[in-house]
């Protein structure tokens, strides 16, 4: 059976799987995605959503971004909340990279300045941020201070100077999850964290350095500070082995306890526990730290960046107006006030590969951009634009203030090395003045831009269903990858 024969068309781009579709589904589920590519969407992610709209307690719809693809369990590009009172909370639902995700700092430097000394710069920020599979950080921390950087998130980091007191206000909670329990971490997951904070990783993690290409809606763009043909700095890592140990753990914990609890879930890979066990808040408490020790993680690094941008142009961060514009989480859970059925409701939003896109007047986002929205940042891939967008009202009416995170792949990574030639691909950058520095030729392959979907498509239907509002296009210069 063809999908288009399946769905109904809400409206221009938003598709609705009707409950009907799969037994036990609670509610419909939600697609955000142009024609073509709703026509061109695997069965197996089409199933995700359905099968999450059988979850207990599940508000609304189950969703799928316009990046929506494939994943464990719950598809990448998916949202989905819960009751607060009669749902549950699922590890699938976030992930085994508890917060991924992105942040974007700005210069006041220009293409003109910094051209000469491009080379020089990506070599030194390569040098100056341990990357690869299994790469460890230049930090060397005890017992004590990983449980404070679980605990403390970026309190910890300003405490210990690697951060501006001014940063915390530009990362999503502030860079600490308050609910965060260290204790309930396992000490392999922590075992797993020590040698590795302030280090990029492998796979689609990355730094990159941009230069503001494009704007959209200049009002906007100067609130958040971003000025045509400046440079800007990307930063793509999450917690590292630690999230993904603390994923690991809970699985297991999970996967008997959706049985004692007798939760009814259609595939495994959803195990869940009800919201008020001690399975569930237990989890909420790991996951929590593990994203207070990914926001860490990316602190450490713009520290880096910082001084190797010092130590290049001789002049300071400060002067060179190296602040961030935001950062936002990808893999996560969150306890949310959203209105449903027109009453403010506490909720769990489990976002999964998307990105928080919260609209105008919500506390949780800094005071200069309380008019607008918040800064939602879509990476691309190696060699395409990665974009910034604003939040709405809309997606906090129909996405529970959702977008998506970036491009989505569309070949696994054992098909995007069989397929791609890392050499190629190398010349290719290089013939549009990107400079890569890379640590092994398989990630280059495996993060070739054709394995992933076509930015620019996902970022302007996010546009036109008004989950998102475009603002800015940013275009690569010079990218690390692990």
């Amino acid at each position: 059976m063809k999908i288009r024969d399946v769905v109904e068309e809400v409206r221009p781009d938003v598709w609705e799987i009707p409950s009907s579709y799969k037994k036990d589904m609670r509610v419909p589920g939600r697609l955000y995605l142009e024609e073509e590519a709703l026509s061109n969407l695997e069965d197996g992610a089409i199933n995700q959503v359905a099968n999450v709209a059988c979850l207990p307690g599940i508000a609304k719809y189950s969703i799928g971004l316009p990046d929506i693809h494939f994943g464990y369990g719950f598809s990448i590009g998916g949202v989905a909340a819960f009751s607060s009172r009669t749902g549950v909370i699922s590890p699938g639902g976030v992930g085994f990279d508890i917060n991924c995700g992105v942040r974007m700092i700005k210069t006041n430097l220009t293409v003109d300045d910094v051209k000469p000394k491009m080379k020089e710069l990506i070599e030194s920020i390569f040098n100056s941020v341990p990357s690869g599979v299994g790469s460890k950080g230049k930090i060397k921390l005890n017992q004590n201070e990983i449980n404070s950087v679980l605990d403390l998130g970026v309190l910890w980091a300003v405490e210990n100077g690697y951060a501006w007191d001014e940063d915390l206000e530009f990362i999503e909670e502030n860079g600490v999850m308050e609910e965060a329990d260290s204790s309930k971490v396992s000490d392999k997951a922590k075992q797993r964290g020590v040698p590795q904070l302030g280090s990029l990783g492998s796979g689609n993690h990355f730094i990159e350095i941009q230069r503001v290409d494009e704007l959209y809606n200049e009002d906007v763009a100067k609130k958040f500070k971003i000025d045509e043909g400046t440079i800007t700095v990307m930063i793509h890592t999450g917690s590292r082995g630690c999230g993904h140990q603390v994923c690991s753990d809970y699985l297991r914990l999970m996967d008997k306890a959706y049985k004692k609890y007798k939760v009814n879930v259609p595939d495994r890979q959803l195990a869940c526990a009800p919201i008020d066990s001690y399975e569930a808040l237990d989890y909420f408490k790991a996951m929590s730290a593990a994203a207070n020790y990914a926001w860490v993680n990316r602190q450490i690094i713009l520290h880096w960046i910082r001084e190797t941008f010092e130590a290049v142009f001789k002049r300071s961060a400060d002067d060179m107006d190296m602040n961030i514009i935001y950062d936002v989480a990808h893999n996560i859970v969150k306890k949310e006030i959203h209105k449903i059925k027109g009453q403010n409701n506490e909720i769990l939003v489990h976002r999964k590969g998307a990105t928080r896109a919260f609209g105008p007047g919500r506390k949780e986002i800094p005071s200069e951009y309380k008019n607008i929205g918040q800064p939602v940042l879509i990476p691309g891939t190696m060699g395409t634009s990665s974009y910034v967008l604003h939040g709405t009202e809309v997606a906090m009416d129909e996405t529970f203030g959702s977008a998506a995170h970036g491009a989505g792949r569309i070949l696994s990574r054992s098909k995007a090395k069989k397929q791609f030639d890392p050499d190629t691909i190398w010349k290719n950058l290089s013939s549009k003045g990107v400079i890569l520095k890379a640590n092994s030729k398989p990630v280059v392959a495996e993060e070739s831009p054709d394995a992933y979907k076509d930015v620019d498509q996902i970022v302007k239907t996010l546009d036109k269903v008004e989950i998102a509002k475009l603002v800015a296009k940013v275009t690569p210069l010079a990218v690390t990858k692990g």
